[in-house]
C-alpha cells in the first residue's frame, strides 16, 4: 500500500490499495477516523490513480468537513457507557471508579486514560462472556475462547475454530446493541455464514436484532471518536 498527498489547506493523505477484486477505481472515506482509502485494479498506473483523486478533491473536503472531530476522554467531559453519557469528574475516592452515574476521580489528580480503558475492557470482557455463554447454553454449542480487542472494521467474528472475538468498545454501546452482537457471534457457531438458516438463528436468539445492528450502523463512529491516548 502507497499513499499519495493531495495539497492544500489541510492536506489530505491517500492511502492506495490495489486488490485483485477491484474492477474500476474507488475513494472511501472511514468515518471512523477520516482516513482516505483509494481501492484500484492490480494493473492501474499511479498517475491515473493521483488524477482520479484530485478529480474527487472537492467531493472529498466535503465529505471530511462533515465528520466529528475525536474525543478525548478528560474530566470535565463525558464519556458514552451503556449508551448513557456519563460526566467525568473530580469526587472524594481513593481511586479511579466508575460508578453508575459519573466517572469519578480522585481530587486533586490527573485522569489516568490508561487505566481507565483498561477498566472498560474488563466491563466489556465480561458482558459480553455473560451473553455468550447465556446464547452458546441456549444453542447447545460452545466456544473454544473469547478475546477482546480494539477492532474497528468489525464488532466481533467467530473463527471455524470457535474463537469468539470482540471489540471492546461495545461496552459503550447499550446493553442490548452489545447482546445482539454477542447473539449474533454465537449463532456462527451453528452457522458460519450470513444466509437465512444464520438470520432465522440470531432472530430466534434476539427478535429485535434489526434495531440493534442499526444502531451501531448509525451510531458505531461514536464509540471509536472516543480516544484513550495521552
Amino acid at each position: 500500500m502507497g499513499r499519495h498527498t493531495l495539497e492544500g489547506n489541510p492536506s489530505i493523505v491517500v492511502e492506495l490499495r490495489r486488490t485483485a477484486r477491484a474492477r474500476r477505481l474507488s475513494l472511501r472515506v472511514s468515518r471512523l477516523d477520516g482516513r482516505v482509502t483509494l481501492t484500484m485494479p492490480p494493473m492501474t498506473p499511479d498517475r491515473e490513480a493521483f488524477a482520479f483523486a484530485k478529480a474527487q478533491e472537492n467531493w472529498l473536503r466535503g465529505h471530511l468537513a462533515q465528520l466529528e472531530p475525536a474525543e478525548q476522554v478528560a474530566i470535565g467531559g463525558t464519556l458514552l457507557l451503556r449508551g448513557q453519557k456519563l460526566p467525568v469528574r473530580h469526587a472524594d475516592v481513593s481511586r479511579l471508579k466508575i460508578g453508575n452515574d459519573a466517572i469519578l476521580v480522585p481530587q486533586g489528580r490527573a485522569l489516568n486514560r490508561a487505566a481507565l480503558q483498561a477498566a472498560l475492557r474488563v466491563l466489556a470482557r465480561n458482558a459480553l462472556a455473560t451473553a455468550s455463554d447465556t446464547y452458546a447454553a441456549r444453542l447447545g454449542v460452545s466456544y473454544t475462547r473469547l478475546t477482546i480487542r480494539d477492532t474497528r472494521s468489525r464488532w466481533g467474528s467467530c473463527s471455524s475454530a470457535g474463537a469468539l472475538m470482540y471489540a471492546w468498545r461495545l461496552i459503550m454501546a447499550p446493553p442490548a446493541v452489545l447482546d445482539y452482537v454477542a447473539a449474533h457471534e454465537v449463532a456462527h457457531l451453528r452457522e458460519m455464514n450470513h444466509g437465512p438458516d444464520f438470520w432465522a438463528l440470531v432472530a430466534a436468539l434476539c427478535p429485535d436484532y434489526a434495531a440493534h445492528r442499526d444502531w451501531l450502523r448509525q451510531n458505531g463512529d461514536q464509540l471509536h471518536r472516543m480516544r484513550f491516548d495521552d
